[in-house]
This record gives structure tokens, sequence and C-alpha cells, in this order.
């Protein structure tokens, strides 16, 4: 191996699927050979016959879906109402100035403290958990955005400006194209996140999704369900993430000119 030496998308593969083997043979070391407590951590093989009966027996793809849309919806609001403010603060400096110290201070604030007062404000039904992912995500989608904007090259800026581009022409000809790919990165990156919050959020005041599964599993000691909701997350996390991957590449095919 030598330093930033790029691989090919063959060893790239056996690399990572590596890590995995290895990953499952220590798991199957330590606890098929007795070395940890299967109170404390079930085997593989538990594991599986555990998650086979959640999906054939308790429903667990509602669940598995219930989370789905919770992500998804909590998700699409932050960025919707994220990206435009971003593009205005990155563009405007006098909106940057007003609005950044708010949101440099919101973004340090956990989702998770919010949770108490949500669900005195909107109860424990769906639209609290959308508002706690929601609030997870829009105030780091903001700022981000407003950086990669601001970070435009100043000299095709005014390139545009002799050409004779009106403001207005200068974000929707310049400043958005030079900027959506990196923007495109941002969300793939910040909905990653919002997993974390839609299980902080399933948690507390839930009867349905994959975090609300766990929490009962806990309480019954069942490790193996909850290694395999852990296990689905991951997986739905990494679909989702060579999928916004692809989508990006094929939208933005010059970023990887």
């Amino acid at each position: 191996m030598r330093p930033l030496d790029p691989v090919t998308s063959r060893q790239r593969a056996a690399y990572g699927l590596a890590f995995f083997v290895l990953f499952v043979a220590l798991w199957s070391w330590a606890t098929f050979g007795g070395h940890v407590s299967k109170t404390f951590l079930a085997n593989p093989l538990t594991m599986v016959q555990e998650g086979v009966e959640l999906l054939t027996k308790h429903g667990f793809l509602f669940d598995i879906g219930m989370t789905i849309w919770r992500v998804v919806g909590g998700f699409a609001l932050a960025a919707v109402i994220a990206v435009p403010l971003g593009v205005l603060m990155g563009a405007y400096k006098p909106v940057e100035a007003f609005l950044e110290p708010f949101v440099s201070f919101a973004r340090y604030l956990p989702a998770s403290a919010f949770i108490p007062l949500l669900i005195l404000w909107a109860g424990i039904g769906e639209l609290q958990k959308l508002l706690v992912i929601f609030i997870g995500s829009v105030f780091q989608v903001i700022l981000m955005v407003a950086v990669t904007v601001g970070a435009t090259r100043r000299d095709l800026v005014e390139a545009a400006y002799t050409l004779g581009a009106s403001d207005r022409g200068i974000i929707r000809r310049v400043l958005l194209p030079s900027s959506a790919p990196e923007i495109a990165e941002i969300l793939r990156l910040v909905l990653g996140w919002a997993w974390t919050y839609v299980i902080v959020a399933e948690l507390i005041g839930s009867s349905s999704g994959i975090g609300h599964m766990i929490t009962d599993s806990q309480a019954l000691l069942n490790t193996g369900q909850i290694i395999f909701g852990i296990i689905v997350i991951g997986l739905i996390g990494l679909i989702s993430d060579f999928l916004f991957k692809a989508f990006n590449a094929w939208l933005f095919p010059w970023k990887l000119a």
C-alpha cells in the first residue's frame, strides 16, 4: 500500500467483504466459544433465527416500513426548507449575518432533548417523530449548504456579471450549478444522520418502528432481536447510501469528469 494510491472496484468490494467476514468470525468465536454470555450477546445463528421470527410472526416488515416513512418524511421536510435558506445565506451576506448566529447555535442542540417538548406539543403520533428528524437535520443542512454556496469561485461570478447576468441569473446560472453536486452530497450525508434521530424518536412513546421493537426486545433481554434490528437499520442505510450515490453520479456526471 502507498498513500493515496487508488484501488480497483473489485479490490474495494473484496476488502469490504473481508471486513464483514472477519467481524462475523470474531463474533462467532466470542459467542459460540462461550467467551461472552448469550444473555449479553446472541450468537449469529440465534440472531438470524430471531430475525426470521420477527419477520414471519411479529409483523416486523410493518415496523421497517414505518421507520423508512418517518425518515423520508422528516428528512424531505428538512431538505425543502433548509436548501433554499442555505442558498440564500451563501449568496447574500446580509442574510448570512442575520441567520448564521441562530443556525450555528441551533445545530448544537441535540434533537433528543426536544422529545419531551414535542410530545407535549404534538403528542406521540407521527408528527412528533417527523419533527425530531426535522430538528436534527434542518440546521445542519442549512449551514453546510450556505458554506458550499459561499465558496463558489469568485471569478465565475465576475465573468457572469461581465456578460450581463442579473443577480437572479447569478444564483440560477452560476451558484446553483456550481454547488449542486456538493449540495447533493450534503443531503446524502445528513440522510445518514436522520436514521439516528428516528431511532431515538421511536425509543420513546412509540408503538411501531424499528426503535420500538428494539425497546421491547431490551425489556425481554432478547439480544438476538436487538442485533437483528440494528443490522436491518445498517442494511437499509447502506442501500439508501448506494442509491443516493448512483443518483448523484447520474445527475451530475461532470463532477466525476
